[in-house]
């Protein structure tokens, strides 16, 4: 797979990233838009965009109506979907499994899960009609392999993980494919210039990330449907 800058060839295609204004939605975003695509660019915060190939817009993606709304807004627009990115995230955390707070657990459960299924749901029958849509969503190791202290962090993981192999399976048959992306975690330039010694290994850069996300259209389906891609090598 290529994964040079600008090389991917998205040119018409039009695809919807949730999540935007996040260091790594910002990445992908540029990404996709620099490789041809028409990226509708999603956040609950207010971003500026310098490229007109990037329509922003500001959803309440745990309002399922208002997300629903918004899907047939971006159809009606644009004529077409043919990807979702789902980069809505969120941490809590502690140290032992008797400190889980569930509160941490709602947050999550709203964060990372209602948002993508809110999302997928809305989208489906769009993404249904492109000829090879990509559905990708980020996930982390503790989904399968959690810790104590990310009872519901992990948990949330899983739950995501878990709706994004059932669209999969509805994918099953299509040039169409939903995917999972493996991280330790993310790194940002801000992140080496604060801790310049740091080795943060096994961390993905927000540009590596963005650089794989757009080379899903360059694979075909069969490698990516119902898959997970581990990323922490």
């Amino acid at each position: 797979m290529n994964t040079q800058a600008g090389t991917v060839t998205l040119t018409g295609k039009v695809i919807v990233v949730a999540g935007a204004g996040s260091p790594a939605g910002q990445a992908v975003v540029r990404r996709l838009a620099a490789g041809g695509a028409h990226v509708v660019a999603a956040d609950q915060r207010p971003h500026e965009w310098d490229d007109v190939s990037i329509s922003p817009a500001l959803v309440d993606l745990l309002d399922f109506d208002d997300t629903r709304n918004w899907a047939a807004e971006v159809v009606e627009v644009h004529g077409r979907v043919d990807g979702l990115i789902h980069l809505v995230g969120g941490w809590r955390g502690g140290k032992t499994f008797a400190e889980t707070d569930l509160a941490d657990w709602a947050f999550l459960h709203d964060t990372l899960l209602r948002t993508l299924q809110h999302t997928t749901l809305a989208f489906h029958d769009a993404l249904s009609r492109s000829p090879q849509a990509r559905v990708a969503i980020v996930s982390q190791p503790g989904a399968q392999h959690p810790t104590q202290g990310t009872a519901a962090y992990a948990a949330a993981k899983a739950a995501g993980e878990a709706w994004t192999l059932a669209l999969a399976d509805a994918f099953t048959g299509a040039d169409s494919a939903a995917t999972i992306l493996v991280v330790k975690a993310l790194l940002t330039d801000a992140m080496r210039e604060q801790k310049p010694n740091a080795a943060f290994s096994g961390y993905t850069h927000v540009n590596e990330l963005a650089d794989v996300m757009a080379g899903l259209w360059d694979r075909p389906a069969a490698e990516l449907n119902g898959k997970r891609l581990d990323l922490t090598a």
